[in-house]
């Protein structure tokens, strides 16, 4: 069995938690059932098994190089993405008609997570089916036919290409040109051209430029000549390495960055227009691109919390490993037993709490995380006002489901390192590399401050305040289901009682808002996000607890199942009784009317 991931707690979460095989009841999902979900789910692991895991540590030591304007990466790579095209798992959640299996997100989400778990490092294909499904949704059917199957079968792939060196994270200034170009070809409308110049530079693209695939199709973003300032006048473009004749299309990687971790995947600097010969293909509209974008973006922003729980999956389970089989001292009522032999310190309680931790971060993030793919797919096949409610919860969910995996999980990875001790520190076992690679994903997307910012200023607000009722409904179900059962009832008050707090600081800081002091309102955006966090985590946690005490109850587990349900009850507590009361400091600082505003006056004091 995998060493980086617990299979019994995935199963856990899809098919006791979030019932996997419910949405095998709409059409949509009609063609599948419990064995299919099952042998994508044993594909993708044995890919892991035998290809990704076992390359972890050369991955990271040989790096991709930047040479005469090509960028080697590791043999294995090339491996992985024949390896994923040839088993249908690039576009395991496309339709049938665009050469998908049309599996669930749950499912998919789910082949994400044993991905990165087993190599983190090799994160290419989720870009590539971010930047194919770009294509399939918004792009003419004859880019769809010249580029969909070739990304999806491992041979080609893809990127989102936004960030700019003079803009960063502000979309609104890029500076990336896109001038019309005349078209001879029938096909094209009359009344416009299709195809356009590119001129410009984008920074950090990802798996912008390597030898594993035959081509890189770039979706990327520029400002047609004449547009409207700011987002509104961005515009997609496909932007290939490579055009469909051959030729060369003038994007040129003009540097390399040499990261802290995830060094198996390049990130470039890419120039394209040189020689004034690069070629975009317009995807949809004009001036529609950031509209468009943001379909990969939050994808992406997914994408990452799943990595960062990935990450800390495989960390959390290498302490544990470690914590089992390394003896040292003795119990703490046995010290002056030095006859007695050592205890290996799992046994500790110091250590305990480190993986309870671990633990609690882990399946805590990997619940919300699978609460997101569940109304993903529910947003897909459900009608009217249900359809509306799971999407909006989504999009409330996202920032979330994005930011608590990435930053609890940095914190959990360094437990799982303090767990390991000196040895933790060193390159004989895999925590430091860990370490390493989930730094990255509290910037990645979108850092936390972003993230945070959107949290507040965007989707608690978004509807008038309809996504976060919709949240409290479903929060209320899982009160008034932990209600009634004994144990769960005082944790079912607890998180009601969280409930009110979140909305009444909620209620503080929408106040600055409507007196249009806006710095005010988001200068503590981060805080926010953290209490906001807790409490949905927490819920996660409850929700998980209901499920473990229904099954001790109705299905009498013996031995390591017995073992697996009360661990997620303890976990639950845990939770509960260290991390949530976190939100009470959180709380005082957000509502306390001594305000620092350190941020928004005069920087005197720096």
């Amino acid at each position: 069995m995998a060493s980086y991931f617990s299979k019994r707690n995935l199963n856990f979460l899809l098919y006791e938690v979030f019932q996997a095989e419910e949405l095998t009841k709409y059409p949509y999902f009609s063609a599948h059932d419990r064995e299919t979900f099952t042998m994508a789910l044993d594909s993708v692991t044995h890919i892991a098994d035998t290809l990704m895991h076992p390359s972890l540590r050369e991955v990271d030591q040989n790096q991709p190089e930047l040479k005469n304007g090509k960028v080697a990466v590791h043999p294995k790579i090339r491996e992985y993405l024949r390896a994923m095209g040839e088993a249908g798992l690039i576009g395991a959640d496309f339709p049938f008609e665009q050469g998908g299996q049309q599996l669930p997100e749950l499912i998919n989400s789910s082949i994400g997570f044993i991905l990165m778990a087993a190599n983190n490092g090799m994160m290419y294909t989720g870009l590539t089916a971010g930047a194919a499904r770009l294509i399939a949704s918004f792009g003419s059917q004859e880019l769809q036919d010249a580029y969909v199957a070739n990304m999806l079968s491992g041979k080609w792939q893809g990127t989102m290409a936004l960030t700019e060196p003079q803009a960063g994270s502000s979309l609104s200034d890029v500076m990336t040109t896109a001038e019309p170009q005349p078209d001879g070809e029938s096909t094209a409308p009359a009344d416009r051209p299709r195809t356009y110049k590119i001129k410009g530079q984008k920074v950090f693209i990802s798996a912008g430029e390597h030898d594993a695939a035959d081509n890189i199709i770039h979706l990327m973003l520029a400002r047609i000549k004449g547009a409207p300032k700011g987002t509104k006048g961005i515009s997609l473009f496909v932007v290939p390495k490579t055009r469909l004749d051959g030729s060369d299309n003038d994007v040129q990687p003009t540097g390399l960055y040499h990261k802290m971790g995830q060094k198996g995947t390049p990130a470039l600097h890419l120039t394209m227009g040189e020689r004034d010969d690069c070629v975009g293909y317009l995807v949809g509209e004009p001036n529609r691109g950031l509209t468009y974008m943001f379909q990969m973006m939050n994808e992406a922003r997914i994408g990452v919390g799943m990595a960062a729980a990935a990450i800390a999956s495989a960390a959390y389970h290498a302490a544990l490993t470690y914590a089992k089989e390394r003896p040292q001292s003795r119990r703490l009522n046995e010290k002056n037993q030095l006859d007695s032999p050592q205890t290996t310190i799992i046994n500790h309680p110091d250590v305990r709490r480190m993986l309870l931790f671990q633990k609690a971060v882990v399946e805590g993030s990997l619940s919300i995380l699978m609460e997101c793919s569940r109304y993903a797919d529910l947003a897909k096949v459900l009608e009217g006002e249900e359809r509306e409610a799971a999407h909006l919860l989504l999009e409330l969910l996202t920032p979330i489901a994005k930011t608590y995996p990435s930053e609890a999980g940095v914190q959990a990875v360094s437990q799982s390192m303090q767990t390991l001790g000196g040895y933790g520190y060193t390159e004989d076992f895999p925590v430091e590399q860990l370490y390493r690679d989930i730094r990255i994903t509290p910037i990645y997307e979108g850092t936390t401050g972003i993230q945070s910012q959107d949290l507040l200023g965007r989707k608690v607000t978004m509807h008038n305040g309809k996504a976060l009722g919709l949240l409290a409904q479903e929060i209320g179900k899982t009160i008034a289901e932990a209600a009634t059962y004994d144990d769960l009832k005082p944790y079912a008050g607890l998180l009601a009682e969280e409930g009110k707090r979140l909305q009444q600081v909620t209620m503080h800081l929408l106040g600055f808002a409507q007196k249009g002091e806006i710095e005010r309102f988001l200068a503590d955006a981060t805080l926010y996000m953290e209490l906001f966090s807790l409490n949905a985590i927490a819920w996660q946690w409850l929700k998980q607890a209901v499920v473990a005490r229904r099954a001790l109850l109705t299905q009498n587990p013996q031995g390591d199942e017995l073992a697996f349900y009360e661990s997620k009850l303890l976990t639950m507590k845990y939770f509960f009784h260290y991390e949530l009361p976190k939100t009470l400091g959180l709380a005082k600082r957000l509502t306390d009317p001594e305000v620092l505003t350190i941020v928004t006056e005069k920087q005197v004091a720096l």
